[in-house]
């Protein structure tokens, strides 16, 4: 089967028929004949025609810094469903958050001519920067905001304070923080400056030795907890950067026989299934991280189209989702 005879069948144009088949503009009812035709005779047309004449793969190179991740897996989630209706496929690559995995997964996928990448990025160096702007191809960035890219990112400061400040509400006198690596700009350091901005709108100071620095495990979030409240035993209000750090300190507050939040309260970041089952409901943020991968995806296939090759930075919002781990508001 040909498109000449997929044409003749629908009593449309070859070129009708080829406008279908890349997603180009035809009539709502030339189109419903061409695919009612496609589907009564199996037609399947081939890949390699097709990339020889667009000089495009359909190929999205997506670049993650975890497989095993709820937040990454929406992401993903979001991507796939809008590239899948316009007929692209993704290419995944889990770097296990080892920056230098990102690089070389960069010039894999160029030297693979896959159409364009999305990176899921954590931690940004000056050998990113300039693989990225060697890479002849498009590139939006998820979870992060890079200079000069596009940058799809949320609202970790103002998600950060806005939290704090509800913990100050609730009467939180001595404060502890779970946090990630400062390398990591979004977890990392803006959800501790937006920590340490309500703190100290409140003249509340936070000291060194009040911070740990944890993996984004539950494990991690357990042992971070132990050494940070043996310490500082006199913690009543715990920030986690994450819900599987936060469901890690619940679960040593608890052996410790903590009550929470009445001895400590605590919040996490992710509003993720994890966090939904604990007991009590873990307090925390939920952050568009679906919508996130959905706006990469259609971003991309504006600049694959050449629509709109401008430069554009998207910052997504936050809600703070209720649970039983912040004490009420004395306010």
């Amino acid at each position: 089967m040909t498109i000449n005879e997929i044409a003749e069948l629908a009593g449309v144009s070859r070129a009708t028929v080829s406008r279908y088949l890349n997603h180009g503009y035809i009539s709502e009812e030339k189109a419903e004949r061409v695919k009612k035709v496609i589907a009564q005779t199996g037609y399947v047309p081939s890949t390699q025609a097709q990339q020889l004449r667009t000089k495009k793969t359909c190929l999205i190179g997506v670049i993650l810094p975890k497989i095993n991740s709820e937040s990454i897996s929406r992401i993903v989630a979001g991507i796939s469903l809008v590239l899948s209706e316009r007929g692209y496929h993704l290419l995944l690559a889990n770097t296990d958050n080892d920056e230098k995995k990102e690089l070389e997964y960069l010039q894999l996928f160029q030297d693979n001519r896959v159409d364009g990448i999305i990176l899921v990025g954590t931690i940004f160096t000056k050998e990113h920067e300039k693989l990225m702007k060697e890479l002849p191809i498009p590139i939006v960035v998820v979870g992060q905001h890079v200079e000069g890219y596009v940058s799809i990112y949320h609202d970790d400061l103002g998600a950060a304070e806005a939290v704090t400040d509800q913990m100050v509400a609730a009467g939180g006198k001595n404060f502890g923080m779970i946090g990630a690596t400062s390398r990591d700009v979004a977890v990392g350091q803006e959800r501790r400056d937006g920590f340490l901005k309500s703190l100290k709108k409140a003249g509340i100071k936070v000291e060194k030795d009040g911070i740990r620095e944890a993996a984004f495990t539950s494990e991690s979030g357990y042992l971070m907890a132990k050494d940070l409240m043996e310490k500082n035993p006199q913690i009543d209000s715990l920030f986690c950067a994450t819900d599987s750090m936060a469901v890690g300190a619940m679960e040593y507050l608890k052996e410790r026989g903590k009550k929470i939040p009445q001895d400590v309260q605590l919040m996490g970041f992710g509003d993720s299934k994890l966090g939904k089952v604990a007991e009590p409901k873990l307090t925390t943020v939920h952050l568009s991280y679906k919508t996130s991968g959905e706006d990469a995806a259609k971003i991309i296939l504006e600049l694959l189209d050449h629509k709109n090759e401008t430069v554009r930075e998207l910052k997504l919002g936050y809600r703070i989702v209720e649970g039983g781990t912040l004490r009420t508001s004395l306010v």
